[in-house]
C-alpha cells in the first residue's frame, strides 16, 4: 500500500486537543501521513516519517484543515423557487408554504432528473470543501416517492434521513393526524431499509410536539436514530423533545430559551445552526454566544434546499456564523467540522488523527481565519477524501 505525506504545513488544524490543549488542536509546521485512505501518522514536520512516503504533497507553508461535515441537507428535489426568494426579498414572510410546491415538482420528475440534480449539488459541495454530507428526503411525502428519494440519497452518502414529516402533504390538509398515521405506518415500513435517521419538522405550520414525539418514537422502534428540525420559526418544545429522545441533533434552533440551553448543556444532543436559512428568509439571526458560554456542542450546516437556503458552500456558512451569529472563527471552524461529525455521531470524520478518514483541505491561504475574513472567495486549493484528491 502506497503512503502519501502531506508536508510543509504552516498551520495544521486537527480538532484533536492533545496537540495544544485547544479544541482546534493546532500543530505549527505540521505533517500528515496517509495510508489506505486513513491517517497513519500526524505531528510536527521535523519528525515526519519521510522514508515511508511514496508520494509527498508540499503544502508550501499554507493551512490544512479537516474536510467540512455538512450535517443537514435537502438535496433530492426538482423545480425552482427563485420567485419565492424574490418575493421574500420584497417583504413577504417565510412560512414554509413553498415546500408543497417542491413536492409537486419532485413527484413529477424522473429518477434520472433527480439523480442528475443531486450529483451536481454534491459536486458543488465537494469543490468548496465538503467531504461528508447528510441528505434528507421530504419532498415526496408518499411511501413510494419517499423511498425513491432515499434510495437516490444512498447513492451519494451513508447519512440518509427520512423526513416524511416535513410538512403535511397537500392531500391531507385538515387531516394531519391521518397523515401522521401514514408516516409511522406504511411510509416508515417502506423507507426504513434506506434510512439511517428519522427527522420531523417540529414548528408552527408543520408538526405539533405530540405528533413529533409519536413520529420519532415510531422511527426509533424501527431502528432509526432521531434528529429534528426545531424552533426555526418560533420558540417551542422541539429542543426539549430532542433532548428527551436523545436526538443526535436539533437543527435550526433560531429561537431558544435559558431552559433549552440548560437541557442541551447536560445532553448528548448537538445544536445545529443553519444561518443560510436566516440569510435567505431575511429572518433574525440567532446569537450563539449563550449556548457557547454554557458549553453546548454546536454544529453549523448549509441546509441546502430550493426554498429557504439554496447554498451548499460551507465557507459561506462559516462567514455567516462569524459575522451574524457571533461565533469566533475558531468556533465556526470546529462547528463546521468536528461539530458536524458529532451531529452525525461520527468519530472518523471532522478530525485529523491516527485512524480517522484522510479527509483534509489544503487552503490557498496561511490561516483558517480567511474562511470568514474573505467571504465569497473560495479559499480551498485542494480537497482530499479518503486519501484521494477530488479537487
Amino acid at each position: 500500500m502506497s503512503k502519501t505525506l502531506f508536508d510543509n504545513i504552516s498551520l495544521l488544524v486537527t480538532n484533536d486537543p492533545v496537540h495544544d490543549g485547544t479544541p482546534l488542536g493546532v500543530i505549527n509546521n505540521g505533517a500528515v501521513l496517509v495510508e489506505d485512505g486513513k491517517i497513519s501518522w500526524i505531528g510536527e514536520s521535523a519528525k515526519a516519517p519521510r522514508a515511508d512516503a511514496a508520494k509527498v504533497i508540499d503544502a508550501n507553508d499554507r493551512c490544512v484543515i479537516p474536510g467540512f461535515v455538512d450535517s443537514h441537507n435537502h438535496l433530492v428535489f426538482a423545480g425552482d423557487r427563485s420567485a419565492e426568494f424574490r418575493a421574500r426579498m420584497q417583504g413577504e414572510k417565510y412560512t414554509a408554504g413553498g415546500i408543497n410546491y417542491t413536492v409537486e415538482k419532485t413527484r413529477l420528475a424522473t429518477r434520472e432528473t433527480l439523480i442528475s440534480n443531486v450529483k451536481a449539488l454534491v459536486s458543488e459541495a465537494n469543490s468548496t470543501g465538503t467531504t461528508t454530507l447528510e441528505i434528507k428526503s421530504g419532498y415526496g411525502l408518499t411511501p413510494a416517492h419517499e423511498k425513491r428519494s432515499l434510495d437516490i440519497a444512498r447513492e451519494f452518502t451513508e447519512e440518509t434521513t427520512f423526513l416524511g414529516a416535513h410538512v403535511v402533504s397537500s392531500e391531507f390538509i385538515g387531516n394531519a393526524d391521518e397523515y401522521v398515521s401514514l408516516v409511522i405506518g406504511e411510509m416508515l415500513d417502506e423507507v426504513k431499509a434506506s434510512s439511517k435517521w428519522i427527522d420531523v419538522f417540529c414548528d408552527r405550520g408543520a408538526f405539533t410536539p405530540d405528533q413529533t414525539r409519536t413520529i420519532l418514537k415510531a422511527g426509533i422502534a424501527k431502528g432509526l436514530a432521531p434528529r429534528l428540525h426545531a424552533n426555526q420559526l418560533e420558540a417551542g418544545e422541539g429542543i426539549a423533545i430532542g433532548v428527551e429522545l436523545d436526538a443526535a441533533s436539533v437543527d435550526h434552533v433560531s429561537h431558544f430559551t435559558d431552559a433549552d440551553i440548560a437541557l442541551l448543556s447536560k445532553s448528548n444532543t448537538v445544536a445545529t445552526f443553519l444561518p443560510g436559512a436566516e440569510f435567505s428568509t431575511r429572518s433574525k439571526y440567532p446569537d450563539a454566544r449563550r449556548m457557547l458560554e454554557a458549553g453546548v456542542d454546536l454544529a453549523i450546516a448549509s441546509d441546502c434546499n430550493p426554498g429557504s437556503s439554496y447554498t451548499n458552500n460551507m465557507q459561506f456558512i462559516i462567514a455567516l456564523a462569524v459575522r451574524e451569529c457571533f461565533f469566533t472563527p475558531e468556533q465556526a471552524l470546529w462547528s463546521a467540522t468536528a461539530g458536524g461529525a458529532k451531529a452525525l455521531r461520527r468519530s472518523d470524520v471532522g478530525v485529523l488523527k491516527v485512524g480517522a478518514n484522510a479527509d483534509l483541505l489544503l487552503l490557498n491561504s496561511p490561516s483558517y481565519i480567511h474562511l470568514a475574513y474573505r467571504p465569497g472567495v473560495n479559499q480551498i486549493e485542494q480537497v482530499w477524501r479518503n486519501g484521494e484528491r477530488i479537487k
